[in-house]
This record gives C-alpha cells, sequence and structure tokens, in this order.
C-alpha cells in the first residue's frame, strides 16, 4: 500500500511500452504456460516469468540478454522504495516457486533455502530445531528471503544480530548473461580473495538474480523480556541505550523509540490498542532482551530497569508477563498503516548518528509548519541509527510530495546522514543518492553495473537511472 502511494505520486505510467513478443513467446515455449504468466497489475510487469530451478533462471536470462530484453526481479513485493516497479518495457522475474528450504544444518548452525521462500516460513524451520534467523519485521508473512538479502533489509533485531548482510555466509546468483555463480559457503571464516556475495547483497537484483542462500542461524533464546518506557527527554533516550546495552549482558535485541505523536495516536481512545502507559510523555522506549535463563534473566532484567528508574532515565514502566502482553505492545509499534486515518501520508526511512537525531526532528518539524503540512510522525530503531518519519497532510488537497521529500532529504544531507537505512535506492531514492555518496562511490557502482550488466537489462532505472548509466 505504501509503495503504491509514492508510485501514484511520482510514477508515470504512460511512458511503459511492451516486452519483446518474440522473447515472450520463445520464452513461453521453453518454460511453459506455467512459467509465463499475464496478471495486469498497475506498477508492477504484467507478463511474470516463474522459474522453477536456478537451470531456468540461468536460461531466461541468457535468452533476456541476446535480446537485449529488461528484467525486473521480484520479490514479495513489500519494498518501499520502488525497486519491483516497472519503468519500460520489463518483464517480471518471480522466484515464488523456487520456495525451498533444502536443509537446516543443526550442526553448523546454518539454513541453506532458495530464493523465494517467505522468510516467516524460513523461520519456523529454524525455531523448530531450537534454532533462530533473527531477520523479522512486519512484512515477515510475505517477504522473500531472496528479496530480504537484495535489499539488506534490517527489522526490529539489527541492534544485536545485524542487517541480512550479517547472516548471509553463502550465496548462488546468476549474472546478466545467464552465468551461475555458485558460492554456498557455510564457513564463518573464509578468507580466499575478494567476497563476492557482497557484490549482490543490497544491490536490489541490479547486479545479478540471487536463487539460493546460506543463512547463519543462532541458538534459540529460552527467555524473553520486554518492557515499555515512558523516558522524559532525548538526552535520557541515548543514555538509557548505553546504559541497557551495557548491562544486560550482550541480550539487548531491541530499542525502539516512538515519539508522542505516534505512540498517543495508535493508542487514542477508540483505537483497537490498548494504552500500556499513560499518555504525555516525551518519548515511549520498547525494549527487549532474549538470553538463555528465563528466571534469571527475568529478575537481571526488572533489576537493570529498576536501576535505570533510579537514576532518573526511565519515569514509568511496564513489563510484560506473558506472550499476548508481550505481542500488545509489539503491535502498537508494528501498526504503522493505522496512520493512514490521519490523510495521505508519505513513509521515510534515513538513518542519523543518535546524537544530530532530536535537533534534526526539531529542524523537520519547522520545516512541516512552513509547508503548512499537519502530519509529523516519528518513530525508529535509534539502536541502530534508524529513523521513520511519516510525513503528509490532513488535507488531500495541501498535500506536496516534493515538497515533503525535498524538506527531508535536504535535512538528511545536512545532518550527513543516509537516505535509506534499511529499505533500499530503487526507484523512489535513487535522485537523492548524491546526498549520502561521493561522487567517486558512484562512479564505481556505475562501473560495477557496467561490468556485470553491460546491457543494463537486471532491473534498469533502480539506484541509478538508464540514462546515467549509458553516460558514464
Amino acid at each position: 500500500m505504501l509503495g503504491r502511494l509514492i508510485a501514484q505520486i511520482t510514477y508515470k505510467e504512460d511512458l511503459m511500452s511492451d516486452p519483446n513478443p518474440e522473447v515472450v513467446e520463445q520464452l513461453r515455449q521453453l518454460l511453459g504456460d506455467q512459467a509465463v504468466r499475464t496478471q495486469p497489475d498497475d506498477f508492477m510487469p504484467d507478463i511474470v516469468l516463474k522459474p522453477e530451478s536456478t537451470e531456468q533462471v540461468s536460461t531466461i536470462l541468457k535468452i533476456c540478454s541476446a535480446a537485449g530484453q529488461a528484467l525486473v526481479p521480484l520479490g514479495g513485493k513489500t519494498g518501499l522504495a520502488n525497486g519491483h516497479f516497472q519503468t519500460d518495457s520489463e518483464l517480471g522475474l518471480s522466484l515464488e516457486r523456487m520456495h525451498a528450504i533444502e536443509e537446516v544444518d543443526t550442526a553448523n548452525r546454518t539454513m541453506t533455502v532458495q530464493a523465494g521462500c517467505i522468510l516467516q516460513t524460513a523461520a519456523e524451520a529454524a525455531e523448530e530445531q531450537g534454532l533462530l534467523l533473527p531477520l523479522d519485521f512486519g512484512a515477515r508473512g510475505s517477504a522473500t528471503v531472496g528479496g530480504c538479502v537484495a535489499t539488506n533489509a534490517g527489522g526490529n533485531m539489527v541492534i544485536r544480530y545485524g542487517m541480512a548482510r550479517d547472516m548471509v555466509l553463502g550465496l548462488e546468483v546468476v549474472l546478466a548473461d545467464g552465468t551461475i555463480v555458485t558460492s554456498m559457503n557455510k564457513m564463518l571464516k573464509n578468507n580466499t580473495g575478494y567476497d563476492l556475495k557482497q557484490w549482490f547483497i543490497g544491490a536490489e537484483g541490479t547486479l545479478g538474480v540471487i536463487t539460493r542462500v546460506v543463512m547463519r542461524l543462532r541458538p534459540h533464546p529460552r527467555s524473553q523480556n520486554t518492557a515499555l518506557l515512558a523516558v522524559d527527554d532525548f538526552d535520557s533516550v541515548g543514555k538509557l541505550l548505553h546504559w541497557l546495552d551495557g548491562n544486560t549482558a550482550g541480550t539487548l535485541s531491541a530499542f525502539e523509540v516512538m515519539w508522542p505523536d505516534f505512540y498517543e495516536f495508535i493508542t487514542r481512545q477508540g483505537s483497537i490498542h490498548r494504552a500500556p502507559l499513560p499518555h504525555g510523555s516525551a518519548f515511549y522506549v520498547l525494549v527487549e532482551t532474549l538470553g538463555s535463563n528465563p528466571e534469571a534473566d527475568a529478575e537481571s532484567f526488572e533489576t537493570v530497569l529498576g536501576e535505570a528508574m533510579e537514576q532518573g532515565l526511565v519515569s514509568d514502566a511496564v513489563l510484560t508477563r506473558s506472550q499476548s502482553e508481550r505481542n500488545a505492545l509489539w503491535e502498537i509499534r508494528d501498526d504503522v498503516l493505522e496512520f493512514f486515518k490521519l490523510g495521505p501520508i508519505i513513509p521515510f526511512d534515513v538513518s542519523l548518528t543518535i546524537e544530530k537525531m532530536e535537533s534534526f526532528v526539531s529542524d523537520i518539524r519547522e520545516g512541516m509548519d512552513r509547508l503548512d503540512a499537519s502530519i509529523c510522525v516519528v518513530f525508529g530503531h535509534l539502536g541502530d541509527s534508524n529513523l521513520h518519519l511519516i510525513l503528509g497532510n490532513e488535507n488531500p488537497d495541501a498535500f506536496d510530495y516534493g515538497a515533503l521529500e525535498t524538506l527531508l532529504y535536504e535535512s538528511v544531507e545536512r545532518y550527513q546522514g543516509s537516505v535509506s537505512a534499511e529499505h533500499g535506492v530503487g526507484l523512489s531514492k535513487r535522485a537523492h543518492l548524491p546526498r549520502s555518496r561521493s561522487e567517486a562511490e558512484l562512479q564505481l557502482m556505475v562501473g560495477m553495473k557496467k561490468m556485470l550488466d553491460p546491457n543494463n537489462i537486471l532491473n534498469p532505472n533502480k539506484i541509478f537511472s538508464a540514462d546515467k548509466i549509458a553516460a558514464t
């Protein structure tokens, strides 16, 4: 839904043309009707190829490369940067039929999975073996493993376990010319030359199509302690993060901060979410630890939070005593779609160092006042420097996406932040990439693209426009 809103504002559907009919017919004869499906969509490719093996992906790319036919790799189609949208005559390439979990190796704590596997399915398979795949976010039920890796997805446990990049040990990738590069490494240490998998993680399908992944798993936690905390000022939020991280013996896995405009709207009267803490605090912080000793960890968690209150870092707190209570707290944090009820909105995903966040948000609010824009909602993972902002206007006639985008990204550049923390660049942020990357970095990226995909058939116009690639 969020991506479609962005597209409706920024996307020119009338620029699109049809894929090469001869290529489509050749692929249909080779792969069969089941693998070439027509499913009209306003923004994504109408014709979608659905191979069932790496070899079929290779054949598709060989044919498309020879004909100059572009493709858009499709995962779960949950990204917010429009990286899965059609821009001209691309075919879609969905790996939804390649969804097998090939192996869960309990001895080495790894999982080998095909790229089309749903993230939640993979996580549940790991849990069945007493292991944890620590990649988790709201779209877990529809996002695919391949899509998560291709966008270097983040989520709720980044502060402890890192981004998707930190969970990938090996990859199988098909290059633009159909070459299959298989590097299904299962070892933590492998310093044999260049780490080629890093080229494709976070590349959004512009350098190659990820077909299989070896994921690193962790021991499944035996304890889980969750609390919602009220904090009186932003300085205390930063101190609280360091206090908890330093006093929970490495078990802190989530530190989610909600500004009052977020918390008070989600838990307003008439909402489906009850307010666990009273309204009126400056910040609300959802914290969670994962450990190995339920009784001792719970006691330690309460002690650490009590000490934080004694130091004045926390003014009020509610601790969960059951899974249902924990779920209720996380549902407050995850229910971003509720903000559509305010009016036309747009979600932004940025990174800044923590000491700059308070001033940054203040600047954004001042800019919103100048634009006469009425919706500014702020929340974020914070422990990993990630802020999410929802900007908009209760009056649809006054909603100006371009002005809001300029306000936000000019501020990010001024504060030396990143225009994308965990959702990639795709189509919607490519014009703003120079705000966070130097010209030398951009030139190197373009050079890699031209080397691996000289005909620019893999997800063209994402990260860099076709014109930018051609002119370099």
